[in-house]
């Protein structure tokens, strides 16, 4: 695996930094989570990983903490600036303790700028980008993509790359460094290619009227006869010709033309023909062709579809339920996500890791009787 012998420090946190956490574990890394004694377990990213349950108003439990991260190689933290310094864990006093420490500080705002105090949200990241203005049907309000576009994508994701880079980096210089990971610039990064490309004739300047917002009628979602959907992508010409093919050979007529005077009625004409069959019709009519047709699938549907289901896109879990696979896949040395790793429970590991660091027996027992650390399983073996 690619990240094996790769010791990850993880504070406890919501979406973004367990989401890189996770990332890190699926493809090798050693992650133990660092979380809060009897709290909620909210962590829904904790595949792979271990959890030690230390109580941080102790000196006793920073303690550890310093000699955790002494140790590793990363270590992620999801707080607001300054935070960590006023527990005593921030990056000079850590990398003075162990100079290779990657210290990656995943924020909405960043570490700096008037903004890096506050409070926030993925909607309220991806508004100062640019982009959510983007985002929307026309004369609607504009639309959140749900939390996926700061959280997790500029968040989460490209943590994780800054983290890969810098342990590339750290190979050469034999030293560590501070990330500095914004929500708000990570967002906006993903975007690029949207600011990059405002000149193109794909946009129109208004929400809903361009290329790929639902502007065009081939480039759209469609109801079907049992109330599902499709998408049509169907943007280059030799692509809605296959589509005007597939249609008339089903029997269709009055099919629009690529680029018409008034999109609105082609739409209308549009709508009307995918309304004639259900969604399992229009699979059949499509599949295998390069109309740029597929079916819209509910997050059940789409683990069992014929493709993923070829490519083991998903995997099951201890629950029965299905989560998507790791990805990329890696030829030589891939990521290894087994459906039968059950995600921790918050201090379940604790013991294991305390006698990993050198506890001894007498020492763990007086840290739990002093509730310096919570042993979610007080039997556990040592």
């Amino acid at each position: 695996m690619a990240l094996k012998g790769i010791k990850v420090i993880e504070m406890a946190g919501l979406a973004p930094a367990p989401f890189c956490g996770m990332i890190l574990s699926d493809f090798g890394a050693d992650v133990i989570r660092i979380d809060k004694a009897n709290a909620p377990p909210l962590d829904r990213q904790g595949r792979g990983k271990r959890s030690i349950a230390l109580n941080l108003k102790s000196p006793e439990g920073i303690a550890i903490v310093h000699r955790l991260c002494a140790k590793a190689d990363v270590l992620i933290e999801p707080f607001r600036p300054g935070v960590m310094e006023k527990l005593g864990l921030g990056p000079s006093t850590l990398l003075s303790q162990n100079p290779r420490l990657i210290y990656a500080r995943l924020t909405g705002f960043g570490q700096s700028g008037p903004y890096s105090h506050m409070a926030g949200h993925d909607i309220n990241y991806v508004a100062l980008t640019g982009l959510l203005s983007l985002l929307g049907r026309h004369g609607s309000n504009p639309i959140p993509p749900q939390n996926l576009l700061a959280d997790f994508a500029g968040g989460g994701l490209l943590c994780a790359m800054g983290i890969a880079m810098a342990l590339f980096e750290r190979e050469r210089s034999n030293m560590g460094q501070i990330i500095d990971a914004s929500m708000v610039e990570g967002a906006a990064y993903v975007g690029s290619w949207i600011f990059k490309s405002q000149d193109m004739p794909v946009w129109s300047g208004v929400r809903g009227k361009s290329w790929f917002d639902g502007g065009l009628h081939c480039y759209e979602t469609y109801k079907t006869k049992d109330g599902k959907y499709m998408t049509v992508g169907a943007l280059e010409p030799q692509f809605y010709q296959e589509l005007v093919n597939q249609l008339a050979n089903a029997g269709f007529e009055n099919i629009p033309e690529q680029f018409p005077d008034d999109p609105e009625v082609a739409k209308k004409q549009m709508a009307d023909i995918f309304l004639q069959k259900t969604q399992t019709e229009w699979q059949a009519i499509f599949d295998q062709t390069d109309a740029c047709v597929a079916p819209v699938l509910g997050l059940g549907e789409a683990p069992l579809h014929r493709h993923n289901a070829f490519r083991g896109s998903f995997i099951r879990n201890t629950k029965g339920q299905c989560d998507p696979a790791p990805a990329p896949r890696l030829s030589r040395t891939p990521a290894l996500a087994l459906g039968n790793i059950e995600e921790p429970s918050i201090g379940e590991n604790t013991r294991e890791v305390l006698v990993e660091m050198g506890y001894k027996t007498d020492e763990i027992k007086q840290l739990i009787q002093d509730k310096v650390v919570h042993q979610v399983n007080s039997s556990a073996k040592l």
